[in-house]
């Protein structure tokens, strides 16, 4: 009853996280300029916040295990709360970026810090081997629909001043308000965590080291394998997506916006499918064989003839893109020592937060030249070399329900 409990209160965590992320995304550089901060200065606070995120990585991975991971994530979440009221009193440029870097301002629409990394750590503990990727699943399902939803919530200021007429600026401020309310609410429901969620004592033949070195090294393989991962999806993030299809087709922003309605509504679907796949022809091929074809699908983007024809394309690709989310993590937490799984999972989002950093400006950079289809390209082959690789650094490699 207690893991189950423990389980519940983290995927309600998972749920509000997504809410408070998909809203802050979709708001917080509007907000910046309707409080009278410049360009350069609302990059300055987002690239803040992105530091804070990494930071909070950092403390996840070597030190959240000491602290405790209960006490962890209440702090982490109190943090971001306390970052969204701060964000709101901020008058000056380093007001501004001390909220959003303690604050871990995250502006993605989803949420990969620290608090997911603990997350993937407890989950495997609430269930059994068998059960474990469909929790994942479930996991990432909840915490999708939370940050579709957020996205929604983001229109909360134009329903605050055009229907009750309240101020345009006190309208974002009182959205930024609810944001901070809702990390609030993560904390409370964090607090209540049981200390089954603590880290596993080390087992007795092992008190010397925190792992074998062969499972260390298969980490740092993972990890590594991951931020070539990253580098390719920083390819080909929703914005620049987007921005191919505007440009290509001239598409407007409705259009657009059904478009990745629907794309993301296929990506909570496929979590479920990709469990129920995983059952069948295990984790690592679940992984390699659904992520391959959808590079190939993002492939025929550019010479897509028209925009219903590159819609269809990109939804059905979107459909199978995600299906290594739940089964990567899922797998990462199977094979290592239950005292491991916050290192390892933390260790595994700073690569990917390394890879995501690199591929963006030379994206942009491509695609300013003119060479649209370009960032489209190198996305797709990164992603199919880091499938091939991961598939014959892993293959044989099993977690314990397939052996």
């Amino acid at each position: 009853m207690t893991t189950n409990n423990d389980r519940l209160l983290i995927y309600g965590a998972a749920l509000l996280r997504g809410l408070a992320a998909g809203a802050i995304s979709v708001l917080a550089a509007v907000y910046l300029a309707k409080r009278g901060f410049d360009a350069a200065v609302i990059g300055i606070v987002l690239s803040a916040g992105f530091a804070g995120v990494l930071a909070g990585t950092v403390f996840g991975t070597y030190f959240a295990d000491r602290v405790g991971r209960r006490r962890s994530l209440v702090s982490l979440a109190l943090l971001a709360a306390i970052g969204g009221v701060l964000l709101v009193m901020a008058d000056t440029l380093w007001a501004a970026a001390l909220a959003a870097f303690f604050g871990m301002l995250n502006t993605q629409g989803s949420d990969r810090g620290a608090a997911q990394a603990l997350e993937q750590a407890i989950l495997p503990g609430t269930a059994s081997d068998a059960q474990r990727t469909q929790v994942f699943a479930r996991y990432n399902a909840l915490a999708d629909v939370g940050g579709a939803a957020g996205a929604l919530l983001a229109a909360l200021p134009a329903l605050l001043r055009d229907r009750w007429q309240v101020p345009d600026l006190r309208a974002y401020d009182s959205t930024v308000l609810v944001y901070a309310a809702l990390s609030l609410l993560v904390a409370l429901l964090y607090a209540r965590l049981s200390a089954h969620t603590e880290r596993a004592p080390l087992p007795l033949a092992n008190l010397a080291h925190d792992a074998p070195p062969s499972i260390r090294r298969e980490v740092y393989r993972f990890s590594g394998l991951s931020a070539l991962d990253a580098v390719g999806g920083g390819f080909i993030g929703s914005a620049l997506i987007a921005y191919f299809l505007y440009a290509r087709f001239g598409v407007d922003e409705a259009q657009l916006a059904l478009l990745f309605v629907a794309a993301r509504t296929m990506t909570v679907l496929s979590h479920f499918v990709a469990a129920w796949l995983a059952g069948r022809i295990g984790l690592v091929n679940t992984m390699v064989f659904t992520h391959i074809p959808s590079s190939f699908l993002l492939l025929t983007l550019p010479i897509a003839p028209s925009f219903e024809v590159a819609a269809a394309l990109f939804i059905v690709r979107e459909g199978l893109s995600e299906m290594d989310v739940p089964t990567r993590q899922s797998y990462l937490m199977a094979i290592v020592p239950p005292h491991e799984r916050a290192w390892a999972a933390g260790l595994s989002q700073l690569a990917r937060a390394a890879g995501r950093m690199v591929s963006p400006l030379l994206a942009g950079a491509a695609m300013q030249a003119g060479a649209l289809w370009v960032p489209i390209a190198a996305g797709a082959t990164i992603k199919i070399v880091y499938d091939l690789l991961l598939w014959r650094a892993f293959r044989r490699i099993r977690p314990p329900e397939e052996q």
